[in-house]
C-alpha cells in the first residue's frame, strides 16, 4: 500500500481547472519527483494534498485513510510536512521560535528536543544563529530554516517546493544533499523542483505533469533518459 496516493485529482481555482485528473503514488521511503513548467499544477499538487486546496473530484489517500477532506492542521498532524516554495519563514520570530512552530502540534517534549538536535545537526549553519531573526538569514540558511521547520513535526513524508529557487549553485548542491540524507534518515520524499536534472539525480522515480495532467512518469533514470524529457527540461 502507497503512504500517499492521488487518484484522478481535480483541483480548481474559482472557474480555473488546475488539476485535470492526476493520479500517482509514494512508496515508503522514496523520494518521488513531480517535475514540469511554470504554471504545470506543481505546487496546486502540494497544496492539494495538504489541504490547502480541496479537489472538487477525485481523492487523495495516506496511509490507507481518505484525507482530501481534513483540515491542514489535521493532515500535519497525521505526519505530512509541506516545506512551501518562497520559504514562507516567521521573519520576526528567531531561528528557534521558528523551529519550535514547526513542533506546535507536538506534546512530547523529549522528542521535540531530540528532532532539533537532530535538525541542528543537518544544519549547523542553524545551531550558529538560533537567537537570530529569521528575516535576517540568507537566503540559503532561510531555505535551511523552511526544511528544519518541517522536519520538526516528525512527518512520515516531507513535502518539498522548489528548495532551490533564488540559490547560489554551491548552496544548492548543498540542500540536495542534506535532502538525500533526511531520505536515508527514514523519510519518505515527494520533491518537486524547477531544476529537472537535479530532481531526476536525487529522486528514485518520477512524473511529468504538464497544464494539469501527468504526461509520463517512471524511473528517474528512464525519465532523464527519455528524448522528450531531455528536449523539454534538460536542455538537449
Amino acid at each position: 500500500m502507497p503512504v500517499l496516493e492521488l487518484k484522478n485529482v481535480h483541483t480548481y481555482y474559482g472557474h480555473i481547472h488546475a488539476l485535470k485528473g492526476v493520479s500517482m503514488h509514494v512508496e515508503e521511503g522514496e523520494i518521488v519527483t513531480l517535475i514540469g513548467s511554470n504554471g504545470a499544477g506543481k505546487t496546486t499538487t502540494l497544496r492539494t494534498i495538504s489541504g490547502l486546496l480541496k479537489p472538487r473530484v477525485g481523492e487523495v489517500w495516506f496511509e490507507g485513510r481518505r484525507i482530501d477532506h481534513l483540515p491542514p492542521h489535521h493532515i500535519t498532524a497525521m505526519g505530512i510536512a509541506h516545506c512551501p516554495e518562497g520559504r514562507q519563514i516567521f521573519a520576526r520570530l528567531t531561528v528557534q521560535e521558528n523551529l519550535e512552530m514547526g513542533a506546535f502540534l507536538r506534546a512530547d517534549r523529549n522528542g521535540v528536543q531530540e528532532d532539533l538536535e537532530r535538525v541542528l545537526t543537518l544544519f549547523p549553519r542553524l545551531r550558529e544563529r538560533l537567537k537570530q531573526p529569521g528575516g535576517t538569514l540568507s537566503g540559503g540558511e532561510q531555505q535551511m530554516l523552511a526544511i528544519g521547520r518541517a522536519l520538526m513535526s516528525r512527518p512520515r513524508i516531507l513535502l518539498l517546493d522548489e528548495p532551490s529557487m533564488g540559490l547560489a549553485p554551491i548552496l544548492v548542491q548543498q540542500i540536495f544533499r542534506i535532502i538525500r540524507e533526511i531520505n536515508r534518515q527514514g523519510t519518505t520524499i515527494l520533491l518537486v523542483e524547477q531544476n529537472a536534472r537535479l530532481a531526476l539525480a536525487v529522486a528514485g522515480r518520477g512524473y511529468v505533469l504538464e497544464t494539469g495532467r501527468i504526461r509520463l512518469e517512471g524511473p528517474a533514470k528512464a525519465l532523464m533518459e527519455s528524448h522528450e524529457v531531455r528536449a523539454a527540461y534538460l536542455g538537449g
